[in-house]
């Protein structure tokens, strides 16, 4: 029955077909079961997660956390702004943000105020770019941070948890906030947000990490966070991306894996390979796993957080990320890249007009690998076609 599918489906591309080649460009199209995980996923939805697959065969999408809130030696929310625009012209195509202290305080944990934060997001949007949410969610057990690991705080939080009620509250803050994402007042349809909660867990420094949860109380999380905010809040206009720091082999990345079900993307978050006294071609290894995994189960690969602090060296960008990216066609299969913050002279990222690797990024920037806003239309459309 598959291979009469298949047949059916070759012979219309083919019939369907310019001389042009626009056949050979239809083969690399989503398969119709790769659809996200929320069976009442949003329309636009749908069509960001088919567009995304689509392009991850071509290209990778730059990204960069807060973009529009700060950067290096300034904070203007009333103007629209981005170092990464005023080093190479063009704004990033995935926007990171935080969502850490929601329901708690009106900024979060880098001061980012959340209703200009909303505001961001929906520009975001609106330019066809990517918004993907972290959250760095306080400690339940003692009110202290994310990196306050004192106690086993999952187990507290899953129901029959002493603070399950507190958890379902949070929940609760989430779902206000990701139902204000509406374009305007004509259009009401929800923003589409990839949502990346608990991340790092391969690693020891957050509260749900190892060694502070066991796997199945981790999965067990998870489920439940999912469930909670799709069918009880009837949350539809999110993808959820499980992503792990870095991992030494593919049983490790599935350690805490909690199935096809509850994933739409897997990234990893990768610092450590990048490091000058590192060895890069770990990362490319890592990307390839991530990949070979991804395309097994029908989800997205990403390098979903990554970078250099104040990134000394001149040609980091090209010598060092995307060489190691480059290095295995395989590993190119991801749909984007994204770095952290710009928050200050010795803490970003991302270069501002005069850094050292200024030149090296916009060399970075104009590879035929790497896509930034501006480069290829809305993602949210049903159709998609690169302009780069």
């Amino acid at each position: 029955m598959k291979m009469i599918k298949f047949i059916g489906l070759t012979l219309l591309v083919y019939l369907t077909a310019s001389p042009m080649g626009f056949a050979q460009e239809a083969f690399i199209q989503v398969p119709n079961e790769n659809k996200p995980i929320d069976p009442n996923a949003s329309p636009k939805t749908k069509s960001i997660y088919k567009n995304l697959f689509d392009l991850s065969s071509r290209h990778i999408l730059f990204g960069h956390q807060d973009d529009l809130a700060y950067g290096v030696m300034w904070k203007d929310w009333h103007k629209k702004r981005s170092d990464v625009k005023d080093v190479c012209g063009h704004y990033p195509a995935v926007f990171g943000w935080d969502l850490g202290k929601l329901g708690k305080r009106q900024i979060n944990i880098d001061t980012v105020d959340f209703v200009a934060m909303r505001k961001w997001m929906i520009e975001a949007y609106k330019m066809g770019g990517i918004n993907t949410v972290s959250w760095h969610v306080d400690n339940f057990l003692t009110q202290g941070d994310s990196w306050d690991v004192g106690e086993n705080v999952v187990s507290a939080i899953l129901p029959g948890g002493s603070q399950h009620q507190i958890y379902k509250e949070r929940l609760d803050a989430l779902a206000g906030f990701f139902k204000k994402l509406n374009k305007g007042f004509i259009f009401k349809h929800k923003i589409p947000v990839v949502f990346r909660p608990f991340h790092e867990h391969t690693g020891s420094w957050f509260w749900w990490g190892q060694p502070h949860c066991t796997p199945e109380e981790y999965k067990e999380l998870w489920r439940f966070t999912v469930h909670y905010l799709r069918e009880e809040k009837k949350i539809h206009n999110l993808l959820y991306c499980y992503s792990t720091d870095i991992f030494q082999d593919k049983e490790h990345y599935l350690e805490c894996y909690p199935g096809d079900d509850y994933v739409d993307i897997m990234g990893l978050d990768d610092y450590h390979d990048l490091k000058p006294d590192s060895d890069p071609a770990l990362l490319t290894q890592r990307l390839r796993m991530l990949v070979e995994l991804a395309e097994e189960r029908g989800k997205i690969p990403a390098l979903t957080e990554t970078g250099l602090e104040s990134i000394p060296e001149a040609d980091w960008w090209t010598q060092r990320l995307l060489k190691h990216i480059k290095s295995d066609p395989v590993a190119t299969r991801i749909a984007w890249v994204l770095v952290w913050r710009n928050a200050r002279p010795e803490h970003h990222y991302a270069p501002y007009p005069g850094h050292v690797s200024a030149d090296n990024f916009r060399e970075f920037c104009k590879d035929p690998l790497i896509l930034m806003e501006g480069q290829f239309p809305k993602l949210y459309k049903k159709k998609l076609k690169v302009t780069k």
